[in-house]
C-alpha cells in the first residue's frame, strides 16, 4: 500500500486514525510534517472539526515523543550512541545532529523541550536523549504537548484556511508547500553558515589582540634614519 493510501486509510477512521498518524510521523518523516499538517487542514470541514484534529495531532505527536523517550530510556546512551551510528542516516538522525540534540538538554530542560518541537527534524527526535538522560517524564510530557499544539495547530489552521478560501485549494496548497520548504531552505542555511563562524570568545580576543597591536605601534617613536655627518672640512 502507498503512502498516499495509508494517510487516506488513516484519515478514514477519523479521530483515533489521525491520532495515529500523527505518532506515525514521529518514526517514518517520509515529508516535512508541516506538509502533511497543511494538507491535513485542507480536508476539514468545519470549526468543530479544526479543534478536534488539532487535539488529535498533538496527542499522536506527544504519544510518538513519549515512545522515542521511553526507547532512550530503555536502551541507554551507548547502544543508542551505536544504533544511530549504524543506522541513523536511513531515518535522517546523522551523529552530529544527535550529538548536538544531547547537548541541548545542557540548559533548561523544560524549554529546550518546548521550543524543540517547533524546530524541524528536532522535534522527531528530541526526545531520544531526553530518555537516555532519564529526565523527569511529567514536565517533558508537558514541554512536549504545549510545543506540538504551537506546531500543529497553525499548519492546520492554514490548510483549513486555503480550503475555504476563493482560490483553487489544490494549487493553493501547493504554492503554500512550496513557499514553507523554500524558507525552511533558507533558515538551515543560514544557520549552517551560522555554525560555521568561530565562537563569539575567540572572535572578540582577535578584535582585542589586534586593537592592542595597533596601540603598541602608533606608540612606538617614528624611527626615520637620520644621516651621519662626518667632520667639517675647511
Amino acid at each position: 500500500m502507498e503512502t498516499p493510501h495509508i494517510i487516506a486509510w488513516l484519515i478514514g477512521y477519523g479521530f483515533i486514525g489521525i491520532t495515529c498518524l500523527a505518532a506515525i510521523e514521529k518514526f517514518v518523516p517520509l515529508f516535512p510534517s508541516y506538509v502533511l499538517l497543511m494538507l491535513l487542514g485542507m480536508t476539514i470541514p468545519d470549526t468543530y472539526n479544526l479543534i478536534a484534529i488539532i487535539a488529535a495531532t498533538t496527542l499522536g505527536s506527544t504519544a510518538g515523543a513519549c515512545c522515542w523517550f521511553a526507547i532512550g530510556r530503555t536502551l541507554g546512551g551507548e547502544r543508542v550512541a551505536i544504533k544511530v551510528k549504524r543506522y541513523g542516516k536511513f531515518i535522517f538522525l546523522s551523529t552530529r545532529l544527535y550529538d548536538r540534540l544531547t547537548n541541548a538538554y545542557r540548559r533548561n530542560h523544560f524549554w529546550v523541550t518546548l521550543v524543540g518541537q517547533t524546530i524541524p527534524t528536532a522535534r522527531v527526535y528530541l526526545a531520544l536523549p531526553a530518555g537516555i538522560l532519564k529526565l523527569d517524564f511529567l514536565p517533558f510530557s508537558a514541554a512536549t504537548l504545549l510545543g506540538s499544539l504551537l506546531w500543529n495547530a497553525p499548519f492546520l489552521f492554514l490548510g483549513y484556511l486555503l480550503r475555504t478560501s476563493r482560490y483553487d485549494p489544490y494549487e493553493a496548497g501547493f504554492w503554500a508547500a512550496v513557499c514553507l520548504l523554500g524558507l525552511e531552505t533558507v533558515i538551515v542555511a543560514v544557520a549552517t553558515i551560522y555554525r560555521r563562524r568561530p565562537p563569539r570568545q575567540i572572535r572578540l580576543a582577535d578584535t582585542i589582540v589586534k586593537n592592542d597591536m595597533t596601540m603598541k605601534q602608533s606608540r612606538e617613536p617614528n624611527r626615520q634614519s637620520i644621516p651621519i655627518q662626518g667632520p667639517s672640512t675647511s
